[in-house]
């Protein structure tokens, strides 16, 4: 993640943030407690689609929200104590990633990495439940896999990663 970080005088101060997948956010603080978040375009990050603001009151359980404090998952702890080893993961392909454009079929991930691709949301929100062998990977389709944790974090690295 690649944050940035502004003064906006006699405003407060301007937070811009690219994630790994590339997507776009911008948090202004002013100096009132007030927050603005941001959201832009994955494709012009110039055009903002979205923003909300939050008082300083909402803007504090937000990040309780975000930062685990509120809430801590525990599915995927039960998921993997029902199952043993056998772990469900989501993750978002980076452009650039050795998968795009390819085939499931293609890379062989069931395989060379004993893992096997459960569905896919495409960018266009489109679901592919139980994708074929046929069923191309693009950057940006967030990919449902299942498998061992080492297996995924392997393929994770080398193939859905760029």
């Amino acid at each position: 993640m690649n944050c940035r970080e502004s003064e906006l005088p006699g405003i407060g101060r301007k937070f811009e943030v690219i994630t790994k997948t590339n997507d776009k956010i911008v948090i202004v603080i002013h100096d009132d407690g007030r927050r603005e978040i941001y959201h832009f375009d994955a494709d012009d990050h110039e055009e903002s689609i979205s923003s909300v603001t939050f008082n300083d009151s909402e803007a504090r359980q937000v990040a309780a929200i975000l930062g685990g404090m509120v809430y801590k998952p525990k599915a995927l702890e039960s998921i993997e104590i029902a199952l043993d080893d056998l772990v469900i993961e989501w993750f978002k392909v980076e452009p650039g990633a050795p998968a795009v454009n390819k085939s499931i079929l293609d890379i062989d991930i069931r395989n060379e990495y004993g893992v096997t691709v459960i569905a896919i949301m495409k960018k266009n929100q489109k679901k592919v439940l139980n994708p074929g062998p046929e069923t191309l990977i693009e950057a940006g389709d967030t990919l449902v896999i299942s498998g061992e944790r080492k297996d995924l974090k392997a393929l994770i690295k080398n193939l859905l990663s760029s």
